[in-house]
């Protein structure tokens, strides 16, 4: 079993290294989809992804239940989870302790069978947000990338298309 961290920008390749080391292990690849199509402009970004990766995967839409998709999509091909901080910014939105749920999901992976990739942003190089939910959400997520890439057994960030190995 293998979990990896890809992390990144903004449009930097990091779902497309993703899909390409998710596809890499045996059997059916599983993507399991945290965002929701809730505006035209999300709508058109997840047809990109799904246009992108073709039929050949199983998909699943889980923005807030990550732990219990994993067990339950465990056993087969390797899961794509893309992304965490999409997860992050669901699990604040419906008040729910974030906190408590990464630190469920760091300690379901040592549980798993089948490999896991994630997907996340790294949103803290750039300046301070000016606004307090801001703020919490850039110190969230980094304590979640912290969190789950201790976890990992590999890290990567990508920067302008090109994965630079981190663990």
């Amino acid at each position: 079993m293998a979990v990896i961290l890809i992390t990144g920008g903004a449009r930097s390749g990091k779902s497309r290294r993703a899909e390409t080391r998710t596809r890499a292990f045996p059997g059916q690849p599983v993507y399991v989809a945290t965002a929701e199509a809730l505006d035209a402009e999300m709508e058109a970004r997840i047809a990109t992804h799904r246009a992108r990766r073709g039929t050949d995967w199983i998909e699943r839409e889980v923005p807030l239940d990550l732990v219990p998709a994993l067990v339950a999509t465990d056993g087969g091909g390797a899961r794509l989870v893309d992304c965490l901080t999409l997860w992050l910014s669901n699990l604040m939105h419906a008040a729910r302790d974030w906190e408590r749920e990464v630190t469920e999901l760091a300690a379901a992976l040592p549980r798993l069978g089948s490999p896991v990739v994630f997907v996340t942003n790294e949103v803290g190089l750039g300046i301070v947000p000016d606004n307090a939910l801001a703020r919490s959400f850039r110190d969230a997520a980094g304590i979640m990338n912290q969190t789950i890439a201790t976890a990992a057994d590999e890290v990567e960030l990508v920067v302008a298309g090109l994965p630079m190995k981190l663990k």
